[in-house]
């Protein structure tokens, strides 16, 4: 039991950091719908860009982190960086949908339309098939050895995205914004909607630190069960 002491405390941590986040969520969004403006053009339904915009950010991260570990993994064959970079992929793949929910729905009432396959969002869209592919291949490969090796590659392959992802919108002609914080003008916000996303982005930023914590705490638990049943340690 020892062990595995470290990580049941980790994953403690991850719990109490998740909640926590999510009882900031409801907070964030209180201040969203009531007393954050609507904008002008747009009207309420620009308000779900306080949920799309910090999902993107959190999904973009976790794929990021994954890329970066599998860079690791291959250099270090470090089972643990392998087990953070699929637990990583996985929370991205729940931000990611939420990204592809909200996006198409904002989508619908600024351009009309569900989706536009510009250079942005389509590559968006490949980015999260590649780390559908990345989670199947991970749940096909029987040998943890070459599982490791297959899933790093991808990785990194996926990595390459999204900095492209990023600066698509300067690259190409594309329906999608620029990024209203990190441009060249400065912030295209007024201070109260500023505020609200940067309050949005943090809190999306610890949930995915809690989501990591738990989801590679639950993965080290299963591989120590399963070990110890091998061995015959009950």
């Amino acid at each position: 039991m020892t062990n595995s002491n470290p990580i049941e405390r980790l994953l403690k941590r991850g719990w109490t950091l998740t909640i926590a986040a999510l009882l900031s969520l409801v907070a964030v969004y209180v201040r969203v719908v009531y007393f954050t403006p609507v904008e002008s053009t747009q009207g309420p339904a620009q308000k779900i860009f306080y949920v799309h915009v910090p999902s993107a950010w959190a999904a973009l991260v976790a794929f990021a982190v994954t890329g970066i570990v599998s860079l690791l993994y291959l250099k270090r064959r470090d089972e643990k960086l392998d087990t953070i970079g699929a637990a990583s992929a996985e929370v991205g793949l729940v931000f990611g949908a939420v990204m592809l929910t909200t996006g198409p729905i904002w989508g619908k009432v600024i351009w009309g339309a569900w989706w536009a396959w510009d250079a942005k969002l389509t590559s968006t869209l490949f980015l999260y098939i590649l780390f559908v592919g990345y989670v199947v291949l991970r749940g096909a490969v029987v040998d943890p050895e070459m599982r490791a090796r297959f899933s790093a590659v991808v990785g990194i392959l996926a990595l390459i995205l999204v900095p492209f992802i990023y600066f698509s919108v300067n690259m190409f002609r594309t329906l999608h914004p620029e990024p209203p914080v990190l441009r060249s003008g400065g912030p295209a916000l007024p201070g109260s909607m500023l505020l609200t996303l940067m309050l949005s982005v943090v809190v999306f930023s610890v949930l995915y630190v809690g989501f990591l914590m738990v989801r590679y705490s639950l993965s080290v638990l299963k591989d120590l069960r399963e070990k110890r049943a091998a061995d015959g340690i009950s």
